[in-house]
C-alpha cells in the first residue's frame, strides 16, 4: 500500500518529511488537507493528529506524525530498501552523531530561523501582515551566533557527520526559506565552511526537487 503524506508544501516540518521520503527513494502520495479549519475536526484530531496539525504519514493503517518521528520511522523501516542512501548510519558513533546534530537543530537552530522567516514569510507573504523589525533582527543576531558554531563544526567536513545524514535534511526546509525567499543568504554566504556545507544541501537532487514542490 502507498505511503501517503498529509500536509503543505510550504510547510518546513512537511517538507522535513518529502526531503526524506525522495532521499530514501520512497513512493508515495502527497495529499494536502482540505482547509486549515479541517485540522481542528473532530475526526482528524482523534485519528490523524492530537494537536491538530501536520504533516502526519499514514503506512498502511499505521498513522505517525511529527516530522522528525515520521523521519526516524521512514529510516528504521525503510532504508536501504529502494536505494542505497543511508540516512542514519549503521554505525553506533556515528549514529550518535546524528543525533547530536538533530539534536543542535532543534535545540539552537530552527528557534532563530524560524523567527526569520516567521516574519518575512508567513506573516509578510501570506498573512499579508508587516513584519516586525525588531524580531527579525533579534532572528539574526541569534542565528549568527549559532553559524559560527557551525563554521568550526564543518571546518574539513562535507556535511555535519562528514556524510550526508538525517541530520542535514532537518536543516534544510526553514534555511531554503531564510536563505532564498526571505534575502538573508548573507548570513550562511559569510562563512566559507556553512556556505559550502548549504551548497551541497540545495544542490542534491533529491533536496533541488524537494524545494521545487514549495514553489508550485
Amino acid at each position: 500500500m502507498t505511503i501517503k503524506l498529509i500536509g503543505y508544501p510550504i510547510s518546513t516540518p512537511t517538507l522535513r518529511v518529502v526531503i526524506c521520503l525522495k532521499e530514501l527513494g520512497i513512493p508515495y502520495e502527497f495529499e494536502p488537507p482540505a482547509s486549515f479549519q479541517a485540522l481542528k475536526d473532530k475526526d482528524y484530531i482523534a485519528n490523524k493528529h492530537a494537536f491538530g496539525k501536520i504533516p502526519v504519514l499514514l503506512d498502511g493503517d499505521y498513522v505517525i506524525n511529527e516530522s522528525r518521528a515520521i523521519c526516524r520511522y521512514l529510516v528504521s523501516k525503510y532504508q536501504g530498501k529502494y536505494n542505497d542512501t543511508i540516512l542514519i548510519p549503521s554505525d553506533v558513533h556515528k549514529a550518535g552523531l546524528v543525533e547530536q546534530f538533530i539534536s543542535y537543530e532543534s535545540c539552537y537552530y530552527d528557534s532563530p530561523v524560524s523567527k526569520i522567516i516567521g516574519q518575512e514569510v508567513f506573516a509578510k507573504k501570506f498573512r499579508g501582515k508587516d513584519p516586525d523589525p525588531e524580531i527579525i533582527k533579534q532572528g539574526r543576531e541569534d542565528l549568527s551566533k549559532v553559524l559560527d558554531v557551525y563554521e568550526k563544526l564543518l571546518e574539513g567536513k562535507e556535511y555535519l557527520i562528514g556524510e550526508f545524514s538525517l541530520a542535514d535534511i532537518f536543516h534544510c526546509p526553514c534555511t531554503n526559506l531564510a536563505y532564498g525567499i526571505a534575502a538573508h543568504s548573507d548570513l550562511w554566504d559569510n562563512r566559507p565552511n556553512v556556505k559550502n556545507w548549504w551548497n551541497n544541501l540545495r544542490n542534491r537532487d533529491c533536496i533541488k526537487k524537494s524545494f521545487e514542490e514549495v514553489k508550485n
